[in-house]
């Protein structure tokens, strides 16, 4: 990666916008304890997004949401693929079998970022999380193994950015090492106990897997449960073998489309 990159400012500045968005309305001492940032430093980033109109203070207290201009940021992007009208069918035939919420994610720069869901259909989820949301890599199981299937010098430069932004971590460590990466690819999936970065923080852990394209990563599939509910090898020995199975149906498919 090029010395100097990433410029911490712009990424923590994002990392607000997103982390707002995420979240509808925060107030600016909210948005400090979410993003790990000292107060100044929080409310500097806040005043630019809300000079740049990305951004507003709601009139009645003292929240900030998100304004139309941010719809802007998407204008000239155009997403090719049917990714998400190939693999609808199979997540919901997961969730059909087995009750539990499945995610369908892609890669975003160090996050995840949920394509399609079916929180809507299963009355096993305490929210419902849309197209958009996003998560951090080291976060979610979709997230490493996103980085574990990833080309190696990727893996390296995500790793130095994630290392900029929130120091280090356990999980960044067992990264570096090689032990983490090539045991989720040598399993084929990844488990993660007790997510925080949910809207209810550590009550739901989950299994992910690769989805492929021609042996290349092109997706994440994640099946979501209730931590108190199954114990992590509960999970893996009912579970596992579906979930990629089904991973390897959707690879199948995306290929056939793209023939």
């Amino acid at each position: 990666m090029e010395k100097g990159v990433p410029i911490r400012t712009v990424s923590r500045s994002f990392a607000v916008l997103k982390l707002i968005n995420r979240h509808d309305t925060m107030t600016l001492m909210e948005i400090a304890r979410a993003s790990h940032l000292p107060y100044p430093t929080a409310y500097r980033i806040v005043q630019t997004l809300v000079h740049e109109g990305l951004i507003e203070c709601e009139p009645a207290r003292k929240k900030y949401r998100v304004t139309r201009q941010v719809m802007n940021l998407s204008q000239g992007y155009s997403d090719q693929g049917n990714l998400v009208a190939v693999a609808r069918p199979f997540i919901v035939d997961l969730t059909l079998r087995f009750d539990w919420p499945v995610t369908l994610t892609s890669g975003v720069g160090t996050t995840v970022m949920i394509r399609d869901s079916t929180y809507e259909m299963s009355a096993l989820s305490f929210n419902r999380y849309y197209p958009g949301y996003t998560i951090p890599l080291l976060e979610c199981a979709a997230g490493q193994v996103h980085l574990a299937f990833m080309e190696a010098h990727e893996r390296e430069e995500l790793l130095v950015c994630l290392e900029e932004l929130d120091g280090q971590s356990a999980t960044l460590e067992r990264f570096r090492d090689g032990s983490l990466f090539a045991r989720i690819r040598a399993d084929g999936f990844t488990q993660h106990e007790r997510s925080q970065d949910t809207a209810n923080p550590g009550q739901t852990s989950s299994l992910a897997a690769p989805i492929l394209l021609y042996g290349e990563e092109e997706a994440q599939l994640t099946l979501s449960y209730f931590s108190i509910e199954l114990a992590p090898q509960q999970a893996i020995d009912r579970y596992a073998i579906a979930l990629k199975s089904c991973a390897a149906e959707i690879s199948r498919a995306l290929e056939q489309s793209r023939a």
